[in-house]
């Protein structure tokens, strides 16, 4: 089983190396459009396959399409495969806005000024520990202060990281306790157990053993619908 899990872990970390970060961005805000009210709420979402929607045969199945349609909300939705805090990453977050990259996730979506911002990344950084813990802490830490001190007025939800199989390395407790950590640092809303949301089920997998399938998704947003009611929005 660690032999397995070491080939899915290495074949995960190849899919990140080999995906644009430009077209895979620009294709998720071409397919953000369902909510056209320009007075309506805009949602941004900082994600990585899980939230781009990766093994959906539809962008509109994704969960993040799905609770903005729901609520009415505009989408703004640059996540990218193989995405981490660390890993995939543009940009060495330093707690200035003016370090990043042009195409890191952080500016592009500050640059939006949403009024609500979802905060789903980790899962990727698993495969960057031990080696790179402190630079993963540091980044966690970093992003939220910053996107907080940019973003003073948005809602900003945090959601504990996603994790794809039933095997769960330590590290995965560690990075969620980062998460958790950060996110109360910076008064943030924060959504607990996402990690375990699609754990033993196999048939809501895609071919690729790596993504959700629509089913995977549809689960995915019926709890996030859920952790959000319980959050009155």
């Amino acid at each position: 089983m660690v032999a397995f899990v070491a080939v899915v872990s290495v074949f995960l970390i190849m899919v990140a190396v080999l995906s644009g970060r430009h077209g895979e961005g620009a294709a998720a805000r071409e397919e953000s459009a369902a909510v056209t009210d320009p007075d309506a709420p805009l949602a941004a979402f900082y994600g990585d396959s899980y939230t781009l929607g990766t093994g959906a045969s539809d962008p509109a199945l994704r969960w993040s399409s799905v609770i903005c349609a729901e609520r009415g909300w505009r989408e703004f939705n640059p996540s990218v495969n193989g995405l981490g805090f660390v890993n995939h990453r543009s940009s060495t977050p330093t707690g200035d806005l003016a370090d990043y990259a042009p195409d890191d996730e952080v500016p592009l979506i500050v640059a939006q000024h949403p009024d609500i911002l979802f905060v789903t990344m980790g899962l990727n950084d698993n495969f960057s520990m031990p080696a790179r813990a402190a630079d993963i802490e540091s980044a966690i830490d970093l992003d939220l202060k910053t996107l907080r001190a940019e973003l003073p007025d948005a809602r900003i939800i945090v959601v504990e990281p996603f994790w794809y199989t039933d095997e769960r390395p330590g590290s995965v407790g560690q990075i969620i306790d980062w998460v958790k950590a950060g996110a109360s640092s910076i008064g943030a809303d924060y959504i607990p157990d996402a990690s375990h949301w699609i754990e033993g089920h196999p048939e809501w997998m895609a071919d690729d053993g790596l993504h959700p399938n629509d089913d995977g998704y549809a689960e995915m947003s019926r709890r996030m619908d859920d952790a959000l009611a319980a959050l009155g929005i």
